[in-house]
C-alpha cells in the first residue's frame, strides 16, 4: 500500500506530522481523527524509481497487459475477495504489485473510482483499453449475485483456456506461415534479381522473353519504381478496414463474416458458443433472472452476430416463448444442444445443461484445434503449387529460351 506524509495538529494545538501506510488518505484521515489528531494536510508519498525501474518502464512498462498478467490479477482478486479482504485494499496491494505499469496505473485508477462511490464493474468498465466486455460482464453477475470471488475464478479459468487456445492455433499456423513466407521471399527475390537479369541476356542476345517472364517483369518494373504508395496504400486501407470493423455496423457484418470463413470459421463460432453457454451457466446458477442473464453474457460473447442472435432470445423469452424454441430460432445451435436446453427446461436444471453443452463445444474446439494442421494442409499445398508454377514460368521458360538461341 502507498504511504501518506500527513501534517496535523493535536489536541494541544501543537503541529504534527509523520506517515502513514494505508489504502486512501480518507482512511488517514480517519486514523488520525480516531487518535484525537486533527488533519490538515495529507499528500501520497511518490517512490523514486530506481535506474532499473526506469529501463523496465521504458521497454515495456507502457505496453498493454496480456493474457498472462490479466490472469495473474484474476486469480490474485479471487484469492482476496475469498478471503474476505476490502476491494480498496486488495486493489492498492495489487497495483504495488504488479509488473506492467499500464495495468498497475488501471488498478489505481479502479480505485479511486471505487472510492467515488461506483461499483467495481462500472470502475473497470472506465479502462476499455485494459478490460474486456466479458471481464466486466463476468463481474457485474458476481456483484449481482454475491459471489464475486467465483466470478475472478471463472475469469481466470476461462482466460488460461483461451490463452492456451491461441498458443495451439500459433503452434498450428507456424510452419505453413513460416513456408509461405520463405517462398514468397524468393519469389520476391527472383523477380527483382533473376528476371531483370534474365531480361539483360536476352536484350543482348537480340530475342525476346516469353510472355510469362514479360509480365513478371512488369510487375517486378511496377513494384520497384512504386513501392512507396503500394506500401501507403496498403497501410491506409488496413487502417480503414480496423476502423471500420471496430463499431457499429461494420463490426457487426466482420464478427459475422468470421464465423463464415473456411476452416477457422467454425472454430471461431464453436469457442464463441462455448464462452456464452459458460457464463450463462454462471448466472444463472447463481440466481440471476433468465431475461437478465441472457442481457449480460450477450455482452461477454465479445461478438456483435452472436450477441444480436442471444438478445433475440432475450425478446422471444419476454414474449412468453420458451428457451428451447428461441434458441432454435437463432439457427446457432445444433439439435443436441437444442435437445439440452429442452431437458433442462422440463427438469428445472438449466444451468446444469448449460454446463454441459459448454463442455461439449469446448470438447470441439480441442478436436478441431487438434485436427488445425490436417485441415490446412491442402490450402497449403495449393499455395505452394501456384508459387512454384510462378517461379517455373518465370525462370524456366527463359532458359529453356535460351538454350535453343545457344544452339542455333
Amino acid at each position: 500500500m502507498p504511504n501518506f506524509h500527513y501534517k496535523a495538529r493535536n489536541s494541544r494545538g501543537d503541529s504534527v506530522s509523520g506517515t502513514i501506510e494505508a489504502g486512501s488518505p480518507d482512511v488517514v484521515a480517519t486514523q488520525l481523527i480516531n487518535s484525537g489528531v486533527t488533519p490538515i494536510d495529507i499528500k501520497e508519498v511518490r517512490k523514486k524509481e530506481n535506474f532499473l525501474s526506469q529501463i523496465e518502464s521504458a521497454l515495456g512498462g507502457g505496453r498493454k497487459p496480456g493474457l498472462d498478467e490479466l490472469i495473474l490479477f484474476c486469480r490474485q482478486m479471487y484469492t482476496l475477495a475469498h478471503a474476505g479482504v476490502p476491494l480498496i485494499r486488495a486493489l492498492s496491494g495489487l497495483a504495488e504489485t504488479t509488473s506492467n505499469h499500464k495495468l498497475a496505473e488501471a488498478i489505481l485508477r479502479v480505485r479511486r473510482n471505487l472510492e467515488g462511490g461506483h461499483d467495481l464493474s462500472m470502475a473497470l468498465s472506465m479502462e476499455p483499453e485494459i478490460f474486456s466486455n466479458l471481464i466486466i460482464s463476468i463481474v457485474r453477475v458476481g456483484e449481482t449475485t454475491g459471489r464475486l470471488d467465483e466470478s475472478f475464478l471463472q475469469l481466470a479459468e476461462y482466460l488460461e483456456m483461451e490463452r492456451d487456445t491461441r498458443d495451439r492455433v500459433k503452434a498450428a499456423l507456424r510452419y505453413p506461415t513460416f513456408v509461405i513466407i520463405a517462398i514468397a521471399i524468393a519469389i520476391g527475390v527472383i523477380n527483382v534479381l533473376v528476371i531483370p537479369a534474365f531480361a539483360n541476356v536476352f536484350a543482348r542476345m537480340g530475342s525476346d522473353l516469353p510472355w510469362q517472364t514479360q509480365l513478371l517483369v512488369g510487375l517486378s518494373n511496377f513494384t520497384v519504381a512504386y513501392w512507396p504508395h503500394l506500401l501507403a496504400a496498403l497501410a491506409v486501407g488496413l487502417y480503414s478496414l480496423r476502423r471500420y470493423t471496430a463499431h457499429g455496423e461494420g463490426k457487426y457484418k466482420w464478427d459475422k463474416f468470421k464465423l463464415r470463413l473456411p476452416i477457422v470459421g467454425s472454430l471461431v463460432m464453436r469457442s464463441t458458443l462455448a464462452r456464452f453457454t459458460r457464463s450463462f451457466a454462471m448466472a444463472f446458477k447463481s440466481g440471476v433472472p433468465l431475461i437478465q442473464a441472457l442481457t449480460v453474457t450477450a455482452r461477454a460473447v465479445d461478438n456483435d452476430y452472436v450477441a444480436d442472435r442471444i438478445l433475440s432470445m432475450r425478446n422471444g423469452v419476454e414474449r412468453g416463448e420458451n428457451l428451447t424454441r428461441t434458441a432454435a430460432a437463432t439457427g446457432l445451435f445444433p439439435p443436441l444442444v437444442l435437445q439440452m436446453f429442452s431437458v433442462g427446461e422440463e427438469t428445472g436444471s438449466i444451468d446444469t445443461m448449460m454446463e454441459n453443452v459448454a463442455t461439449y463445444y469446448e470438447r470441439e474446439v480441442d478436436y478441431e484445434l487438434k485436427n488445425l494442421s490436417a485441415a490446412i494442409e491442402p490450402v497449403l499445398i495449393v499455395a505452394i503449387g501456384i508459387m512454384v508454377l510462378i517461379v517455373a514460368l518465370g525462370v524456366f521458360l527463359p532458359m529453356w529460351d535460351m538454350a535453343q538461341l545457344a544452339r542455333r
